[in-house]
């Protein structure tokens, strides 16, 4: 019987620190893309720094969020489209804190799989670079975790963070100032955007569908293409009317749909009064309901409906906003509408 120990590396349990290193190299120019004021967009240390000051802040409040991209990425790993899910992770999170009023300023992901393939990572990141490019967010790092045992085959998740800021008086909701008679407006989403992904993955089951047929709400893209349209990102349409005062309150549309987070920017004595017919439904939520029989009530707490965000104005204020969103080139996010207002709690 030999005695001759087996000289084992970290590699032989799965993990290879060599492919690790060459990933930082790929995303480094990727990080660098996302440069603005205040951030470097450096990566490699051990913490991202961040320049309040440079930023343009006098007085800021920090607002920070975290999020994921729930089972939405289960269609994008089966269907092998991994490109537009790190828009949806960005959009997720700088959403929330566009919704507190403040302005995202940088992002850090956090990428873990039983297996790092870098070809995979590096079009996964790459969808995260354009997210914060089109929220104007610095990437200025993250976190690659290499965990054999914990996922199968090519099995990954993602979670993101994100801190923003505002100046100290400029946060939203503004509860205070709200009345009786406020006048809600939607900006559209692009379809069910990170929500939902449970039912509708139930939905296409059912339907016996596979994720390469024809959409059957859209021609043009096959179904995989079509669920995985990544979310809207509302800051650059909405931030320019926060710091002008003229938005009241944002409702950031994720679970829970129209119906839970509208009251979520209001006070106890407010509630909203809701047109659903006030705005067209993409098809895609109509093809949901037809085929997973689902019902009305069910179908408002489970998905958007179409509205991605929701502002409260003041109602002397209401046509002017609207005008304003419905001018180039606020309509990259789509038209506006008036969906409508806020009444008295009842007691």
């Amino acid at each position: 019987m030999s005695t001759e120990k087996t000289s084992l590396s970290y590699k032989d349990a799965g993990v290879d620190i060599d492919a690790g290193e060459a990933l930082v190299d790929q995303i480094k120019p990727l990080a660098a893309s996302t440069r603005r004021p205040g951030a470097e967009a450096m990566l490699g240390g051990f913490g991202g720094a961040f320049d309040l000051k440079a930023a343009g802040f006098n007085d800021p409040i920090l607002v920070s969020g975290t999020d994921g991209v729930g089972t939405k990425l289960r269609i994008a790993i089966d269907s092998g489209q991994l490109s537009t899910v790190g828009i949806d992770l960005v959009a997720m999170c700088v959403n929330d804190v566009l919704a507190q009023g403040a302005e995202p300023l940088f992002f850090l992901d956090y990428y873990a799989t039983g297996k790092l393939t870098p070809d995979i990572a590096v079009l996964v990141i790459s969808g995260i670079a354009e997210g914060c490019r089109q929220s104007g967010c610095a990437l200025i790092g993250g976190e690659t975790a290499e965990m054999p045992g914990m996922y199968e085959g090519d099995d990954f998740d993602l979670a993101g963070f994100v801190v923003g800021a505002a100046e100290r008086g400029g946060l939203l909701p503004k509860e205070g100032e709200m009345l009786s008679g406020d006048v809600l407006i939607g900006l559209p989403s692009s379809g069910p955007h990170s929500n939902g992904y449970s039912l509708i993955r139930k939905i296409i089951e059912v339907s016996g569908l596979a994720w390469d047929a024809p959409a059957p709400f859209n021609s043009d893209q096959t179904l995989a293409e079509a669920l995985l349209t990544p979310t809207k990102i509302y800051v650059k349409t909405l931030m320019p009317l926060v710091r002008q005062g003229l938005i009241k309150g944002l409702a950031h549309i994720t679970g829970g749909g129209i119906k839970d987070n509208i009251p979520r920017m209001l006070p106890e004595h407010l509630n909203p009064k809701v047109d659903f017919s006030a705005w067209p439904r993409p098809d895609v939520f109509t093809w949901l309901q037809e085929t997973g029989g689902i019902e009305e009530k069910e179908l408002r707490r489970a998905f958007n409906c179409g509205l991605g965000m929701v502002l409260c104005v003041d109602k002397d204020k209401a046509m002017a906003v609207l005008a304003m969103l419905n001018t180039e080139p606020m309509t990259a996010s789509g038209k506006a509408y008036i969906i409508g207002e806020l009444c008295p709690a009842q007691t």
